[in-house]
């Protein structure tokens, strides 16, 4: 949309006007929850899954085996993960986007929903 404004000068200006959206966090992490084993799948290629769990190395350590690294992919907890060797956990896929990438969390939303197919945000 375009904005017409006018200075203290009287030379008018146009500015093309963003439209304010923001980050469907919610939709995002829900459909990344739902989804969990493709997701790890996806991030993680090396992991596998046991039980309810996908347990992968750690890319952003010098990770050997396999056992310390774990994400949820199903039941109440699908999502949450952690490295039990150094406690690095979060809560969501959303955070474990981040942690992978060094991203801030909007960002890793916006990756995770790029990944899944959904477009990011909510218009008012």
């Amino acid at each position: 949309m375009n904005v017409s404004t006018t200075t203290r000068d009287g030379v008018q200006s146009y500015a093309r006007k963003r439209l304010r959206t923001s980050l469907d966090f919610p939709r995002i992490a829900a459909a990344a929850r739902a989804d969990a084993l493709a997701v790890c799948q996806t991030l993680l290629p090396s992991g596998r899954r046991y039980g309810n769990e996908y347990v992968a190395l750690n890319p952003r350590r010098a990770d050997t085996k396999l056992g310390s690294f774990k994400v949820a992919v199903s039941g109440q907890r699908a999502g949450c993960w952690c490295d039990f060797a150094t406690g690095d956990s979060g809560g969501d896929l959303i955070s474990l986007v981040a942690y992978l990438h060094d991203l801030r969390q909007g960002e890793a939303a916006r990756r995770l929903a790029t990944i899944l197919h959904l477009d990011a945000e909510v218009r008012p």
